[in-house]
């Protein structure tokens, strides 16, 4: 399963959804959905704006784990 690691990076930058929304200009309810991991179809957009702000690469941003599915 791969999941977006969006939690761990804001909680190791000691970083706020509410920040990320902010610097990026995503609604929060956004920011949730992907802090969540609730969202379904990744928007490349918004990954670019999260890694932009979060100072990332994709490759850091997600996590694959082959042996959940």
């Amino acid at each position: 399963m791969i999941t977006l690691r969006i939690a761990e990076l804001l909680e190791e930058k000691n970083l706020t959804r509410y920040w990320l929304a902010q610097q990026t200009g995503i609604k929060y309810q956004t920011i949730d959905g992907y802090y969540k991991n609730k969202i379904v179809r990744y928007d490349s957009y918004i990954l670019d704006k999260i890694c932009h702000a979060l100072h990332c690469t994709p490759a850091e941003l997600f996590y694959y784990d082959d042996e959940e599915s």
